[in-house]
């Protein structure tokens, strides 16, 4: 419970503090050939991640939105926000660690107003813990036209 009051606390922070859009994909990228099919099964004892925003559950978003990835550590472990690895998963990937960096905590990733040209995006985020299990996710996105 902590984690998620500390976690909603941040993120009234990060909407204040950047308020404004911001290119998380740019069209010459989401051009870029697809990369080959991700699977991302398994058991870990490694950290969680969790998207909470845009809505998981929604068929499709439209940008600007804000982003918000949860990360849930175990068994009394930190996240390690040096770690974190935010990918868009292309034939080339693109890193997209630099754009989040201002919204970056140990609680996830906060920002508000990212941009995204319509399409199918996938973004893979990665993290590691203080006792070194690390935890892998793809985000799908279906943005509208």
């Amino acid at each position: 419970m902590k984690i998620v009051a500390a976690f909603l606390g941040l993120g009234l922070l990060s909407l204040s503090a950047s308020s404004h859009a911001f290119k998380l994909i740019k069209d010459e990228e989401a051009a870029l050939p697809a990369a080959a099919a991700m699977t991302t099964r398994g058991i870990t004892r490694g950290p969680g991640i969790k998207l909470v925003s845009p809505d998981p559950g929604a068929a499709v978003v439209k940008a600007p939105f804000n982003l918000k990835v949860a990360f849930e550590p175990r068994g009394g472990a930190k996240i390690d926000p040096a770690s974190v690895k935010v990918t868009y998963l292309k034939a080339t990937p693109v890193d997209l660690l630099d754009r989040v960096k201002p919204g970056l905590s140990e609680a996830g990733i906060e920002v508000a107003g990212a941009e995204v040209p319509p399409g199918d995006h996938q973004i893979q985020v990665s993290v590691q813990d203080t006792e070194g299990r690390k935890a892998s996710t793809v985000i799908r996105l279906t943005v509208a036209k």
